[in-house]
C-alpha cells in the first residue's frame, strides 16, 4: 500500500500498483494480494466473553464482605440468613452483568459500514464486486450516489464532488481532481483523493485503490476507537469509594459490638451472629440496586421524550456534565445550504431581505438583475426533482429552494427557455454552463467560482441596463468580506445573443449579474439549547473540521460566541497539533477557547482527553463516523438518532431520536434529579443503618437487651431499606435545579454537611430506641423479649418516619419534594402492611422472636418514635442539618 499516494501523480501511483488503468488487476495477481493483504474490512479486538464478564462482578469488596458473612452465617447453621445473604449477591451481579454485556455492540456499526458493493475493472471487463474482496492496485469505477469503497487515487474524473462530512467533519462538498498534490496537504484539502465510506454526490470517476480495511482511513478512525478506554462513570466512582469507607467502617464496630458483648457476659454465639447481620445490615449493598431502579425509571421517562439512554448511568452522568464538545455539521447546522447573502451591483440583500417574500418580488420589479440571476440560477442547475435526486448537491438545491421560496415557477422557467447544451462543472475550469433557447435567440447561463466567472465578463448588468465592468478590485473585496463571515460563494453571469454561439464562445464576453453567499444555517432548537446549557453552569465547545470563519460565523449565530469575544476564542487545529506538550499559558488559552476548527477525529479524541485531564466531566455531542472516537472517550456521549451514523449511533451512551437539542435540556435536568434522590436516599439509608449500629453498641456496653437480634436485623432492612429509598429515587427534584451550577467533580455523593445531617438522623433514632429500652428494661422491668420487641418497633417505625428528614430545611415540613412525592406514601403503607401481616401471622412472629404487646406499649413505641422524629426537625429548623 502507498501511503501518500496524493503527492504522486496517476502514472506513477499506477506503476507503483504494478496495474493497468484500463484492464485493471489479473485473477492470479488479486490472489496473491488478497493472500498478503487479506481483506477489506474493518478489524477489531476480541471482546470479553459472557462468562468472563459475568466473573468480574464479584470482584467486588462489598461482594468480599457479603460473601465472607454468608460463609460464617452457613457455618453457625444460620441457613435462611446465609440464603438471604445469597440472593443479595447473585442479585448484584446479574444487574452488573447485563450493563456491561451491552457495552460489546460498540464496534458492530464500523462492520456494517464495510457491507458494500463496487464497479471493478479485472482482466480488463468491469464487474460488480463485495468491497470486501478490494485489493490494493484494483480499479474502480464511481459514479453519483456511490458509497467509496476504500481509499483511492482518482485517475480520470468528471464533475465530481463526494460529501465527506462523516469524516471530516467539512460541511461543504468537496470537489474531486487527479492533480498531484504536496506532500504536505491535509487530509481534509486531498482534492486527488476519495476516501472509504464517503459518498459521491455528483460527477464521475475511475480510481485506484490504494488503501484497504484498517489501513484506510476510516480504519485509523476505527482503530482509535477501540483505543479510547471507556473511563467508569462519575457515579460509579463514588458509589464504589463510599461503600469501601463504610465497609471498612461497619467491619471495626461490628468488631467492637462483639468484642463489648462478649465483655458484658453476652453470649458470644449470640453476638458474632448479631455481628455478622449488622454488619450485612450497614453495608450499603442496596445502593446500587437502588440507584439501579432510580436510573431505570429517568431512561423510561427520557424515552417518552425520544431521548434514549443505552446504560443506566449515562442518565446520572449527563446531569454531572460540565463540558459538552459538540460537532458542527448535522448538530448544531441543518448540515443544508441556504441562501444567505445576494450581492448586486449597487445592492446587497443580507438573509433578512432574503426571508420577506414581499420585499425581494417589490425588489425584483425594480431590479433586472435579481430576476436575471434567478433565471440563471434555475437554468444552469442539475437538481432535476426536489424529491427524486439522490444525494443532491446542496448548492443547486439551495438556489432551487431559494427560487420556490421567493415565489418563482421553476418548471414554468424550464419550460420556457429548454436547455440546448451544458458544459459540466470541471475543478480545472471552476464554473458550468448551459446554453438555453429563448424567443427571439439564444442565453448562456454560467455559474461558477467568483475568480474564474470575472476572468470572462467584461460588462456588468445594473439598473439602468448592461454597463461595461470596469471596478472589478471592488468585487473581490465583496466576495472576500462573504468568505470572511463564513460563506461560501457563488458566482452568476449570462450572454444573449441572436445566433447560437459556438462551444468554444460561450462563455466569452459575459455580463456579470452578481454573487451569492450560502450558509450552513443552525438548527432551529440551538439557541434555546446554548442557553439551557449556559443557565445550567455548562460550558458548550465547538470543534469541527470546517474553516475557522464559517465555524465563527456558525457559533455567533447559536449564540455560542459573540462580537466582543477575543481571537482566541475560535482556535485553528494546525495550533495544537501537540497537545500534550503545551504550555500552562497555551493550556489556558484552550481552557479559556469555545471553538475549535479544521480539527481531526484524532483531535476531536485529544481534546476529550484534555479536558479529563483538567477534572472536566466531558459530554460529547456528533453524529458522524469522525465523532466516533470522542463520542466512546467522553463521559457520556450523545448521538443525533435521525442524521448520526449507525457507528456514532452505537458508540453513544445517549441518542437524540429527534435530533433536538432542547431534548438535552430534558436528559440534563433528569439527570441532576437522579443524582439528588440519590444523595436523599444514601442519607436516609446510612442514618437508618447508622442508628441501628450505634443502638446495638450502646445496648452491649451497658448490659441492656439488645434492640435487634440478627433475622430482625435482616427483616427491619428488608422493609426500611427498599421501599421508602426506593420511593426516594422516583422524586420530581426541585424546580430550581437547572439555575444551579454543575456540581464539583471532585465532590463527593456525601458532604460534610450531608454527613452531619445524617449523624444527627441517626443520633435521634438512637436515643428512642436506647430511650424505650432503658424505659421498659429498667423503670418498667419487662422481660427481655418484651424490651427487645419495643426497641424493634421503634427503631422499625422511627426509621419510616425519618423520610421526613431529608428535604432541605428551607422547605417547609409540609409542603416539599417528599410529601409531595405520591410513592413516599405507597412505600410507608406498603411497609405498615408487611410489619402488621409479620406480626399477625403466627410462624413469621416465631421466626422474628416476636412477643404479642400491649396497647399501652404501642402507644409507648408511639411516643418515642415520634421524639425522634421531633428532635431532628428541631435540630434541622436551628440550622444543625441542612
Amino acid at each position: 500500500m502507498i501511503k501518500v499516494p496524493h503527492s504522486l501523480s496517476v502514472q506513477e501511483v499506477t506503476k507503483k500498483l504494478q496495474v493497468s488503468p484500463d484492464d485493471g488487476l489479473t485473477t492470479s495477481e488479486v490472489k496473491k494480494r488478497q493472500s498478503k493483504y487479506g481483506e477489506n474490512i474493518l478489524t477489531y479486538k476480541k471482546a470479553k466473553s459472557g462468562w468472563l464478564i459475568l466473573f468480574e462482578q464479584f470482584l467486588n469488596p462489598i461482594i468480599y464482605v457479603l460473601g465472607t458473612a454468608s460463609i460464617l452465617a452457613f457455618a453457625f447453621n444460620e441457613w435462611l440468613e446465609g440464603f438471604a445473604i445469597l440472593t443479595v449477591i447473585l442479585f448484584t451481579a446479574i444487574i452488573g452483568f447485563f450493563m456491561e454485556w451491552q457495552a460489546l455492540r460498540s464496534f458492530e456499526a464500523l462492520q456494517k459500514i464495510a457491507q458494500t458493493s463496487a464497479q471493478v475493472i479485472r482482466n480488463g471487463i468491469t464487474k460488480q464486486l463485495k468491497t470486501r474482496f478490494l485489493v490494493p492496485g484494483d480499479i474502480i469505477l464511481l459514479t453519483s450516489g456511490d458509497v467509496i469503497p476504500a481509499d483511492a487515487r482518482l485517475i480520470t474524473c468528471q464533475s465530481m464532488a463526494v460529501k465527506e462530512a462523516a469524516l471530516t467533519g467539512e460541511s461543504n462538498q468537496v470537489e474531486k481532481n487527479k492533480a498531484k498534490l504536496s506532500i504536505q496537504t491535509p487530509m481534509a484539502e486531498r482534492s486527488n483523493m476519495v476516501f472509504k465510506s464517503a459518498i459521491v454526490v455528483r460527477g464521475s470517476a475511475k480510481a485506484v485503490v490504494t488503501a484497504i480495511g484498517d489501513q484506510t482511513y476510516i480504519g485509523q478512525i476505527s482503530n482509535l476507537v477501540q483505543d479510547a478506554q471507556k473511563e467508569r462513570s462519575p457515579l460509579e466512582k463514588k458509589l464504589n469509594k463510599l461503600s469501601i469507607w463504610l465497609i471498612w467502617l461497619t467491619l471495626c464496630l461490628a468488631f467492637l459490638i462483639v468484642i463489648s458483648g462478649y465483655i458484658n457476659g453476652k453470649d458470644i454465639t449470640l453476638m458474632i451472629k448479631t455481628g455478622i447481620a449488622l454488619a450485612v445490615a450497614a453495608i450499603p449493598e442496596g445502593l446500587p440496586i437502588v440507584a439501579t431502579i432510580a436510573l431505570a425509571r429517568g431512561m423510561v421517562k427520557l424515552s417518552k421524550k425520544n431521548v434514549i439512554i443505552k446504560k443506566l448511568e449515562a442518565v446520572q452522568t449527563l446531569g454531572e456534565t460540565n463540558i459538552v464538545c459538540t460537532d458542527k455539521t448535522g448538530t448544531l447546522t441543518q448540515d443544508k445550504m441556504s441562501v444567505h447573502k445576494l450581492i448586486m451591483y449597487g445592492s446587497v440583500l443580507d438573509y433578512k431581505n432574503l426571508e420577506n417574500k414581499e420585499s425581494i418580488r417589490h425588489y425584483s420589479e425594480e431590479h433586472l438583475a435579481l430576476n436575471k440571476i434567478i433565471e440563471v440560477a434555475v437554468l444552469c442547475n442539475n437538481i432535476q426533482s426536489k424529491k427524486l435526486d439522490k444525494n443532491p448537491d446542496s448548492i443547486e438545491m439551495a438556489l432551487i429552494d431559494f427560487a420556490y421560496k421567493i415565489g418563482y415557477n421553476v418548471v414554468e422557467i424550464r419550460q420556457k427557455h429548454p436547455e440546448i447544451k451544458e458544459i459540466p462543472f470541471e475543478s480545472e475550469s471552476k464554473w458550468m454552463a448551459t446554453l438555453n433557447l429563448y424567443s427571439t435567440g439564444y442565453q448562456a447561463c454560467v455559474k461558477g467560482a467568483f475568480e474564474s466567472i470575472i476572468n470572462h465578463c467584461n460588462y456588468i448588468l445594473t439598473k439602468d441596463g448592461v454597463k461595461p465592468f470596469i471596478d472589478k478590485a471592488a468585487w473581490f473585496n465583496h466576495v472576500k468580506e462573504l468568505c470572511s463571515n463564513g460563506l461560501r460563494t457563488l458566482a452568476f453571469a449570462f450572454r444573449y445573443t441572436d445566433n447560437k454561439p459556438k462551444p468554444n464562445m460561450l462563455v466569452q464576453d459575459l455580463v456579470f449579474l452578481g454573487v451569492i453567499g450560502f450558509f450552513d444555517p443552525p438548527r432551529k432548537d440551538v439557541n434555546q439549547a446554548i442557553e439551557t446549557y449556559k443557565n445550567a453552569g455548562i460550558k458548550v465547545v465547538m470543534i469541527t473540521g470546517d474553516h475557522p470563519d464559517t465555524a465563527r460565523k456558525i457559533a455567533e449565530e447559536v449564540g455560542l460566541i459573540n462580537l466582543k469575544d477575543n481571537a482566541n476564542t475560535v482556535i485553528h487545529g494546525k495550533l495544537i497539533m501537540d497537545i500534550d506538550n503545551l504550555s500552562s499559558e497555551k493550556e489556558e488559552t484552550i481552557l479559556h477557547a469555545k471553538v475549535f476548527a479544521r480539527m481531526t477525529p484524532k483531535q476531536k479524541l485529544d481534546m476529550v482527553c484534555f479536558y479529563q485531564k483538567h477534572n472536566a466531566i466531558v459530554g460529547m455531542i456528533g453524529d458522524g463516523v469522525n465523532d466516533t472516537p470522542a463520542l466512546k472517550k467522553a463521559d457520556i456521549g450523545i448521538a443525533m438518532g435521525i442524521r448520526g451514523t449507525e457507528a456514532a449511533k452505537e458508540v453513544a451512551d445517549v441518542i437524540l431520536m429527534d435530533d433536538r437539542f432542547t431534548s438535552t435540556e430534558l436528559a440534563i435536568r433528569q439527570g441532576r434529579t437522579i443524582y439528588e434522590n440519590i444523595r436523599h436516599f444514601v442519607v436516609y439509608l446510612l442514618s437508618c443503618n447508622f442508628a441501628e449500629i450505634i443502638s446495638i453498641a450502646i445496648a452491649a456496653i451497658f448490659s441492656l437487651p439488645l434492640p435487634l437480634l440478627p433475622l430482625q436485623i435482616l427483616f427491619l432492612n428488608l422493609v426500611t431499606d427498599v421501599f421508602p429509598a426506593l420511593a426516594l429515587g422516583m422524586g420530581m427534584g426541585k424546580k430550581d435545579i437547572m439555575k444551579q451550577l454543575p456540581r464539583d467533580p471532585k465532590e463527593p455523593i456525601i458532604t460534610r454537611k450531608l454527613w452531619i445531617s445524617t449523624i444527627i438522623y441517626g443520633m435521634s433514632i438512637t436515643l428512642a430506641v436506647i430511650g424505650i429500652s432503658f424505659y421498659a428494661h429498667i423503670i418498667l422491668e419487662l422481660p427481655y423479649r418484651t424490651v427487645n420487641n419495643m426497641a424493634f418497633f421503634t427503631l422499625l417505625f422511627a426509621q419510616l418516619i425519618n423520610v421526613f428528614n431529608i428535604p432541605h430545611r428551607r422547605f417547609s415540613f409540609f409542603q416539599n419534594e417528599v410529601t409531595k412525592n405520591l410513592w413516599v406514601w405507597l412505600a410507608l403503607i406498603l411497609s405498615l402492611l408487611i410489619v402488621v401481616t409479620v406480626y399477625l401471622i403466627p410462624l413469621t412472629r416465631k421466626v422474628l422472636l416476636l412477643v404479642p404487646l400491649t396497647m399501652d406499649q404501642f402507644i409507648t413505641i408511639g411516643v418515642f418514635v415520634l421524639c425522634s422524629l421531633l428532635i431532628s426537625q428541631a435540630i434541622k429548623r436551628f440550622g444543625g442539618t441542612v
